[in-house]
């Protein structure tokens, strides 16, 4: 076995995604890399290796892959599923066939259906000596990729497809495997979620429900825990397809307070990417808070209505460029203008605010006087444990279902405060009077709220 056998994990955490860079000191091979391919390019020149080959598990759902342009920027050859249709050249790659990588490394493809249909996994020998599978959305650490993001009229084929691969997986390889997801570390593409950061076939065959759990029980539990999913995930396939070009990360064009107070009254979204206490407590008015400190691109990606032109607030220029990167993985390439420094800088207006609390406050003051408590957690977590009495309006609906919240002081709350800072930020500028949650909603109990529910 190679003894200089090197495998970097390069993770994407804000999508829950990680891509991996594979070499043997000399020659590498990077599987899944995301659109800003800068950081697979570097850990290239800082380990002085070749990039060699680029593999695809699958047409991704979730971000928009950097293969095509890696491929482009190092000559590298690109392996996409032969039955995937896409429209640029790259070399098709099928199940059973083998690619020699340097002296002693061959991948092997190994078809895994289930998350997509023409999903594969890629299991890598060192000098004959199994090592790792790279599984993309097929066997992740405790769970499944899920099989619905392709319509509903595919699901029941597909989750079936999805536990025999798993158990094609756990039957051909060896259990000392190592297992190198791609999706399943807050991604939804991962049909459930679990803590484990590293993980082998013999680990997942005593611990993954699709390894444990027979196919019928497997695919009643896994449909019944499946909840939405973002809804930019529907234009990813169509653009991976299409073979996308690398991003531009340049700063876009710097808008003064004119310009951001026009960009707000035309409905399009200035952006404030601070901390949500930062931006409870003062912010200018009509702008709207995802914070680049939780899970920023997937909520503005789920909730805007695509096209809509985004500006970007942030104290300083790395934070915007760090947005940017973040929006790029999605498909949105170039914000419309950025602002730095802080709301006194995008407002002749003076900076608003509005109030933070926690749930043991929420149970003090419903004692004292009526309030709207909205739940903005998705439906499935509503319904398994919840206030009694609180409207559920999930945070993707909520920007088109503004009129639907009663009338009223707004309290607003999720599982830890992200997703109501940002149902906050638009409740307030469209006038309401409200108070944001920022706490974690384990305490709802412990404040003496009733909570009620089937987990409650």
């Amino acid at each position: 076995m190679n003894t200089h056998l090197t495998i970097r994990t390069i993770d994407t955490p804000s999508l829950g995604d990680r891509s991996y860079l594979v070499h043997d000191g000399s020659v590498a091979f990077v599987v899944d890399p995301q659109r800003d391919v800068d950081r697979v390019l570097e850990i290239l020149e800082a380990d002085d290796v070749r990039l060699t080959h680029i593999f695809e598990t699958h047409i991704h759902n979730d971000y928009v892959t950097g293969g095509f342009a890696l491929a482009a920027a190092t000559g590298a050859t690109y392996l996409i599923n032969a039955d995937d249709n896409v429209s640029f050249d790259r070399t098709p790659i099928r199940d059973g066939d083998v690619i020699e990588i340097g002296t002693g490394l061959r991948v092997r493809a190994i078809h895994t259906p289930g998350h997509t249909f023409t999903h594969l996994s890629y299991a890598l020998t060192d000098a004959g000596t199994p090592i790792a599978v790279f599984t993309g959305g097929s066997l992740l650490y405790g769970a499944t990729g899920r099989p619905d993001l392709l319509g509903p009229e595919h699901t029941d084929v597909l989750v079936r497809h999805q536990h025999a691969s798993a158990h094609r997986l756990a039957h051909d390889l060896p259990d000392s495997t190592d297992v190198y997801p791609t999706h399943g570390f807050g991604s939804f593409c991962s049909a459930t979620q679990s803590a484990a950061s590293a993980s082998t076939i013999g680990q997942e065959k005593r611990s993954n429900p699709v390894l444990t759990q027979d196919e019928e029980d497997y695919v009643r539990d896994l449909l019944a825990g499946l909840g939405a999913w973002p809804a930019y995930y529907a234009r990813m396939a169509p653009a991976n397809s299409a073979g996308p070009a690398a991003p531009d990360l340049s700063l876009p064009e710097l808008a003064d307070t004119t310009e951001l107070r026009r960009r707000i009254e035309a409905g399009e979204w200035v952006v404030d990417l601070r901390t949500r206490t930062t931006f409870a407590a003062g912010h200018a008015p009509g702008t709207l808070n995802f914070g680049l400190d939780g899970a920023f691109s997937t909520y503005l990606g789920w909730l805007i209505t695509w096209g809509t032109p985004v500006t970007l607030l942030a104290e300083t220029a790395a934070e915007v460029q760090q947005a940017q990167r973040e929006l790029v993985r999605i498909g949105i390439d170039r914000p419309a203008a950025h602002a730095t420094g802080g709301p006194e800088h995008w407002s002749v207006a003076a900076p608003v605010s509005f109030p933070t609390a926690t749930f043991a406050d929420l149970e003090h003051v419903q004692h004292h006087r009526d309030v709207i408590v909205l739940d903005v957690r998705r439906a499935e977590e509503h319904r398994a444990e919840r206030i009694e009495g609180a409207v559920n309006i999930p945070i993707h609906e909520l920007p088109r279902r503004l009129a639907d919240v009663p009338s009223g002081e707004v309290w607003v709350h999720c599982a830890a405060g992200y997703r109501a800072s940002i149902a906050a930020s638009f409740l307030h500028a469209a006038g309401r009077t409200l108070v944001a949650v920022d706490d974690q909603f384990e305490n709802a109990a412990k404040a003496g709220l009733h909570l009620v529910g089937p987990e409650a």
